[in-house]
């Protein structure tokens, strides 16, 4: 394994005394832990046998990447773009499937079989193997999506530079995100999790699990294989009782939805729309 200890090192002090952005020792870190993160080799997040391990100095290595940074033109074919960061290449090599206008920044990781459709991927995000990221769907700075993912067409995955949020969107493995939901501050989608369409989660976002005879709620995660739809509850103003978004926990994935081809079936079960 190798020690990125001093790396680490120098970053923490940079993000201290910014003048230290200057020294060639500084460059030369930031570039190589940008290189590391585009490669895999280093997560903003990972997993553990402790569950989620947020290395917060790779996180600030990625936002002290932008100083840094001059802008330039950038070609691709007819495009011309504008910007401090550098596309993603070496498609054909890494075994991934970008289909026009899909764009991904240089120092996001993108696994073999990932398919992207029209979509964009930002710095410092983690895309495993096999997931679709589909039409117009973005996946933000900093977050983690796991293997066999699907992100349905619109789908928005916040990011964490502005402002540096503790954690960043975790998408587990096998999860199904279903067309224009919204999941951003630091929230968690754990393994096999279905999203119909237009659930929107943030950090205060009610989680509501209503299978049982009383209702059983949460905050920042939604339980694993749990099906999830966008539901509201009453709440009092002062000019009044109105309804404000939740999320409602509907049903649990049946074994037989395993395969992506079949996740539509997770929530024709239930009724609801993808």
């Amino acid at each position: 394994m190798t020690d990125y200890s001093l790396w680490k090192s120098q970053i923490e002090a940079a993000w201290e005394d910014r003048s230290l952005l200057h020294q060639p020792q500084t460059l030369e870190a930031i570039d190589g832990i940008i290189a590391a993160i585009d490669a895999g080799a280093l997560r903003v997040a990972e997993p553990t046998a402790d569950g989620w391990q947020v290395n917060e100095w790779v996180k600030k290595a990625v936002v002290l990447y932008f100083p840094v940074r001059k802008m330039e033109t950038l070609e691709a074919g007819p495009m011309e773009f504008h910007d401090k960061m550098a596309l993603k290449t070496g498609y054909a090599e890494k075994g991934i499937r970008v289909v026009p206008h899909a764009v991904a920044r240089y120092g996001a990781f993108i696994d073999r079989d990932v398919i992207l459709m029209p979509s964009y991927v930002n710095i410092g995000a983690y895309v495993g193997a096999r997931t679709m990221v589909d039409t117009w769907a973005t996946v933000g700075s900093c977050a983690q999506i796991g293997s066999d993912v699907h992100l349905s067409g619109g789908v928005g995955i916040g990011g964490v530079l502005e402002p540096l949020q503790a954690a960043p969107v975790i998408i587990e493995d096998g999860a199904f995100i279903g067309s224009r939901c919204i999941v951003v501050e630091g929230v968690r989608v754990e393994k096999e999790a279905v999203l119909g369409a237009n659930v929107v989660l943030t950090a205060s976002t009610k989680i509501i699990d209503v299978t049982g005879p009383s209702p059983v709620e949460y905050k920042g995660r939604i339980p694993a294989r749990s099906v999830v739809i966008p539901g509201s509850q009453p709440k009092d103003f002062p000019a009044g009782t109105y309804h404000v978004p939740c999320a409602l926990i509907i049903g649990q994935r049946k074994e037989s939805t395993d395969k992506k081809t079949s996740l539509n079936d997770a929530l024709r079960t239930y009724n609801v729309a993808v």
